[in-house]
């Protein structure tokens, strides 16, 4: 079977020894006792050391169980996501594509210790792979027929149909040792064994955890050498703890990010970390899930009503309103990704989302502000997760807006988990997504994937167009040759998912990621984050240092 390198993905180390996980050996040329003398920083003990203010640590640190999907300094990975958003090695060397897609096969560094001193083999990224697959957690491996170690640095996957976007599962995954793996792995500090360039240390659990530079990490060695994580759950104690000078770094919001700190400063963040509103697009006939909860609405099933949610709304408006300005216009899942159609950008035009709902017959007849049809008024409720003050702010601009611009009556109410899951396949919500993978996309709108209880496609979007683009763009031999398709499937010029288009959602605004970060402190290049606003942060901590 014929290969095909994929060497545009992936930067080998033949070509760039300055490349982390590439400079085949353990030793930086700068040792601990030298950076000791680097100084002191202006709010840390060392220049070695750095304390976070964070959100929460989790329940597992277990990869195989969903922990560091969007990056974590404790596990390697086959391939990982830099911070121009490109992805390069990191244990692997090499990898290969066969003709089919269906056969992966991934050349592995043969230098790598776990931080239990043994050695990382070909078998530990097999074990891994299968383990994930088995527990069926947060990483889909539906496709993975096979994970075989050809031999201690060469491992081979076999899909059961081609799936481009395999390249960014393996770079969510990090690679576990199969000799110590047990159902107790990453419940506790000495139950967590990885390869990164940290190890955890300590963990009082909802209280702290403690990270230290690996000293048998096989590439540069970080300067930040300990790094002392807080759990703080409310944003009000991490400001707190900021103005005492307690951390060098907190998690904050566009609420409190104008607060003024000495000594401190606020880093933004760009993310697609977007908000905007899941729109049914099928009537209620009455049909229900297979769980029992309603399916359709009405008033959304009406494309027309589902645009002018999309165009009769101010973007800016809602930045300055609910979020301080700091955020950005969301016009897709996927805003500014490689695999984003850029025509998917829409202006706010308040007459035509206008003329559109006067087209489908939604007319203000009693001059009370509020459009009707046949009787029925233009409203529905407009969920959020109860306790999300920023979704929950969100939903107030949108629902002002709407009103003033358009002529609906929407009640913003706020819900129990339990409740959305009842309730979202018949009422709008205002959801999230961000992903560094166009699997998302996938999982938004193939009709294959409508209806279930996973919050993608609770709208039961469904376009046989749509699904012949996806599919295209997953058969693709390469991620590159697949960008047209993904693009094509949200705007061919004709129709697609983006707001232009069919409109299942209506998109808003990508969430600016937030910190209070001591002066002299450098966070490094920090990719377009994901869905979340923790653990992307601290995903390249080996790259921080303190200025001196």
């Amino acid at each position: 079977m014929k290969n095909r390198r994929k060497a545009a993905l992936v930067l080998l180390c033949a070509a760039a020894l300055t490349i982390t996980g590439c400079s085949g050996s353990s030793d930086s040329g700068t040792s601990l006792a030298q950076k000791e003398e680097a100084g002191k920083s202006a709010g840390s003990e060392a220049a070695s050391e750095v304390t976070i203010g964070f959100t929460s640590e989790g329940d597992s640190f277990d990869p195989c169980t969903g922990f560091g999907y969007t990056g974590s300094p404790l596990y390697s990975n086959l391939v990982k996501v830099n911070g121009e958003n490109q992805l390069e090695n990191d244990l692997a060397v090499s990898y290969t594509v066969s003709e089919d897609g269906l056969v992966w096969t991934f050349k592995i560094r043969d230098d790598v210790k776990f931080t239990n001193g043994e050695p990382l083999k070909a078998s530990d990224v097999a074990f891994t792979f299968h383990t994930t697959k088995e527990k069926a957690t947060y990483m889909d491996l539906t496709m993975l027929e096979s994970c075989t170690a050809v031999d201690d640095t060469t491992v081979e996957f076999k899909l059961s149909k081609p799936c481009v976007t395999f390249i960014y599962t393996i770079a969510q995954l990090g690679i576990v040792p199969e000799s110590v793996y047990s159902d107790q792995f990453g419940l506790e500090a000495d139950q967590v064994v990885g390869s990164g360039p940290y190890k955890l240390v300590q963990w009082d659990k909802g209280q702290q955890f403690i990270l230290e530079a690996n000293e048998e990490y096989y590439g540069e060695q970080p300067q930040i050498e300990r790094a002392i994580v807080l759990i703080q759950e409310e944003e009000d104690v991490r400001l707190v703890a900021a103005q005492a000078g307690e951390v060098d770094i907190a998690l904050t919001s566009a609420t409190l990010a104008a607060t003024e700190i000495e000594g401190m400063h606020v880093e933004e963040a760009e993310s697609v970390d977007n908000r905007g509103i899941t729109l049914p697009t099928v009537p209620d006939t009455g049909k229900v899930t297979e769980d029992g909860y309603k399916i359709g609405n009405n008033i959304t099933c009406d494309v027309n009503v589902r645009k002018a949610l999309s165009y009769g709304i101010d973007r800016e408006k809602i930045i300055t309103e609910a979020l301080n300005g700091y955020a950005a216009p969301a016009y897709s899942e996927c805003d500014g990704m490689p695999w984003w159609n850029e025509a998917c950008v829409i202006e706010t035009d308040i007459d035509y989302a206008v003329a559109l709902l006067e087209e489908s017959g939604w007319i203000d007849t009693d001059g009370d502000g509020i459009r009707e049809k046949n009787g029925e008024e233009l409203a529905f409720h407009l969920m959020y997760f109860a306790g999300d003050s920023m979704r929950q702010a969100v939903a107030m601009s949108v629902a002002n807006q709407a009103k003033e611009n358009m002529g609906f009556a929407i009640t913003v109410e706020g819900v129990s988990a339990d409740d959305t899951v009842k309730r979202m396949f018949s009422e709008p919500m205002i959801m999230g997504w961000g992903s560094d993978s166009p699997m998302t996309s996938y999982m938004l709108y193939h009709s294959s994937n409508a209806g279930k209880t996973d919050f993608y496609n609770p709208e039961f979007y469904t376009s046989e167009k749509t699904d012949a683009y996806l599919d295209a763009a997953m058969n693709s031999i390469s991620i590159e040759d697949s960008y047209e398709w993904w693009q094509k499937a949200q705007w061919d010029g004709e129709t697609g998912t983006s707001m232009k288009g069919e409109a299942p959602w209506a998109f808003y605004v990508n969430m600016t990621h937030l910190y209070f970060v001591k002066d002299g402190l450098d966070i490094g290049k920090q990719r377009i984050h994901a869905h979340g606003q923790a653990w992307p942060l601290i995903a390249n901590l080996a790259e921080w240092t303190w200025e001196a």
